[in-house]
């Protein structure tokens, strides 16, 4: 990968941080471009989703661009394993996607909850967030934008399923959240060991916004885990740490912490991604269950159903010996769920 990647995106978008951070630890050369600025190349993608990462095609030939941070990461994986991110244990391997893939689905519904239920914050990203491509736009001009933009937002929290019943459990969820991986870093420097995998990557993406952005939830942060709040600001450039594959945890020796992460994505994450793939399934226009004894309702995300479908198919795919070292570790997480 010897000529530099791109990758659009923007510094409100926790996938777009979520990469930014990746390729900085790997050290992959790459150009940062901010989506829908004079410089973005605007290229082709079937959905339009940051962040976009541009790949630079062989010869005359066109780059390759990709959306989907967990793709991207899997293809940046096949050009080059130094340094890499997905640990060699397939045991924990998969404990680091299913915990990336709780970050990404499941955390992002706190992220989307502060951002836009609380005056505060919705105040602060609607003025900051429409700037970011045009910072020397004059205020006349973004003024509308930014109103267009708070408006749009909040009322698509229904879709997301953020609601007057569902906002406890989002609060409390965000908050033990927070006091497992807290508990976890004073163990550990990453969730997969003294080196990160995806699920650090995807948490940090999320917390980028809860933790550094957000005012709210920052507070909370800052209150109940500290540790996390400094951990965020170290894991937004990695490029200097030096790593060995001695650095990988052993799942087998730090189960009380670990478990504590995956006992959170079972107790909230978990009966969402059942529910939501029943919904799918029958063809259903909302999707009703509950959740730690909290009722959610909101219409089904297909794209979340997919979700599942890897989770299963990465399951199924484990050799026999690590399959059952990673039984071991889900029972009675809630996520065992999943694989019944």
């Amino acid at each position: 990968m010897a000529a530099p990647l791109t990758l659009l995106g923007a510094p409100g978008s926790p996938y777009s941080r979520k990469m930014r951070a990746l390729l900085r630890y790997r050290r992959i050369p790459h150009r940062w471009v901010i989506r829908n600025s004079r410089h973005d190349p605007a290229p082709l993608v079937p959905v339009a989703l940051i962040p976009v990462l541009l790949l630079p095609g062989e010869g005359a030939a066109e780059p390759e661009s990709m959306i989907d941070s967990t793709f991207q990461i899997r293809r940046l994986e096949e050009l080059s394993r130094e340094r890499s991110v997905i640990p060699p244990d397939p045991a924990l391997a998969f404990l680091d996607f299913l915990l990336e893939d709780y970050a990404d689905e499941w955390l992002t519904k706190a992220m989307f909850h502060y951002r836009w239920s609380f005056e505060a914050d919705v105040d602060k990203a609607s003025k900051v967030l429409p700037r970011w491509s045009k910072t020397s736009a004059p205020d006349e001009k973004v003024a509308p934008l930014s109103k267009l933009f708070r408006e749009r937002q909040v009322g698509r929290r229904g879709v997301v399923g953020i609601n007057e019943t569902t906002a406890p459990l989002i609060e409390d969820s965000y908050r033990r959240l927070l006091c497992a991986l807290d508990s976890h870093l004073a163990q550990s420097s990453f969730v997969t060991g003294e080196r990160p995998g995806t699920a650090d990557f995807a948490l940090f993406g999320q917390l980028s916004q809860l933790v550094l952005f957000e005012p709210t939830s920052s507070a909370v942060a800052v209150e109940v885990a500290p540790r996390v709040v400094a951990w965020c600001e170290v894991v937004e450039d990695l490029s200097g740490i030096e790593v060995g594959e001695q650095d990988w945890l052993d799942p087998d020796n730090a189960r009380a912490t670990l478990r504590g992460l995956l006992c959170e994505a079972g107790r909230t994450y978990a009966p969402f991604l059942l529910a939501n793939a029943d919904a799918v399934a029958r063809g259903a226009e909302q999707m009703e269950c509950s959740i730690d004894e909290h009722p959610w309702v909101q219409p089904p995300f297909r794209y979340q159903a997919k979700c599942l479908a890897w989770l299963r198919e990465a399951h199924a795919a484990l050799p026999d010996a690590a399959r059952g070292r990673v039984e071991a570790l889900l029972q009675g997480t809630g996520c065992e769920t999943l694989f019944a």
